[in-house]
């Protein structure tokens, strides 16, 4: 069971901070079951997580796991898909995303990278692919390294000498 104020990765929405566990309160809800209430580091709202629930959850990576990640950047492979039909695509990304790790999402962002170079167009949907997997990428190197958000896209270029 994770504690109130303890940051972690809650399914595909990124780092979420733990801001109470408690039943929901609401009429009709089990009294008995409890609820991580969760907080999101990007964007808006909260979540309602049952503490006994299946929905995918863990820990942060260490700080030590993101300087390995950041010197093994270049070794990750772009995840790159050769079939153009659009639900084919779509489920190649979803499917990494459920890898839940944070290689998962270099690759996803290096190889939409790729994609959007090789078109030389803009998709929306490859953009907002993109957006998500470094809100999600970024936002745990943020808390982990103890870095503003904003810079991590630059100590990224810094470290991997990629500008």
């Amino acid at each position: 069971m994770y504690s109130v104020g303890q940051k972690i990765i809650y399914g595909e929405n990124g780092v979420c901070t733990i801001d109470g566990i408690a039943p929901l309160g609401m009429s009709g809800a089990d009294p008995s079951r409890l609820y991580y209430h969760l907080i999101p580091l990007i964007g808006t709202g909260d979540y309602f997580a049952p503490v006994d629930g299946n929905t995918f959850m863990r820990n942060l990576i260490s700080r030590e796991e993101a300087e390995s990640l950041l010197s093994s950047f270049e070794d990750i492979e772009p995840a790159v898909c050769n079939d153009n039909r659009f639900n084919h695509v779509d489920a190649f990304y979803k499917e990494l995303f459920r890898r839940h790790t944070p290689e998962a999402m270099v690759s996803i962002i290096k190889g939409l990278n790729l994609r959007m170079a090789e078109k030389k167009t803009r998709s929306t949907r490859a953009e907002t692919t993109m957006k998500r997997a470094k809100e999600i990428l970024y936002g745990e190197l943020s808390i982990v390294l103890e870095l503003p958000y904003k810079e991590i896209e630059g100590h990224i270029a810094e470290r991997t000498g990629k500008a």
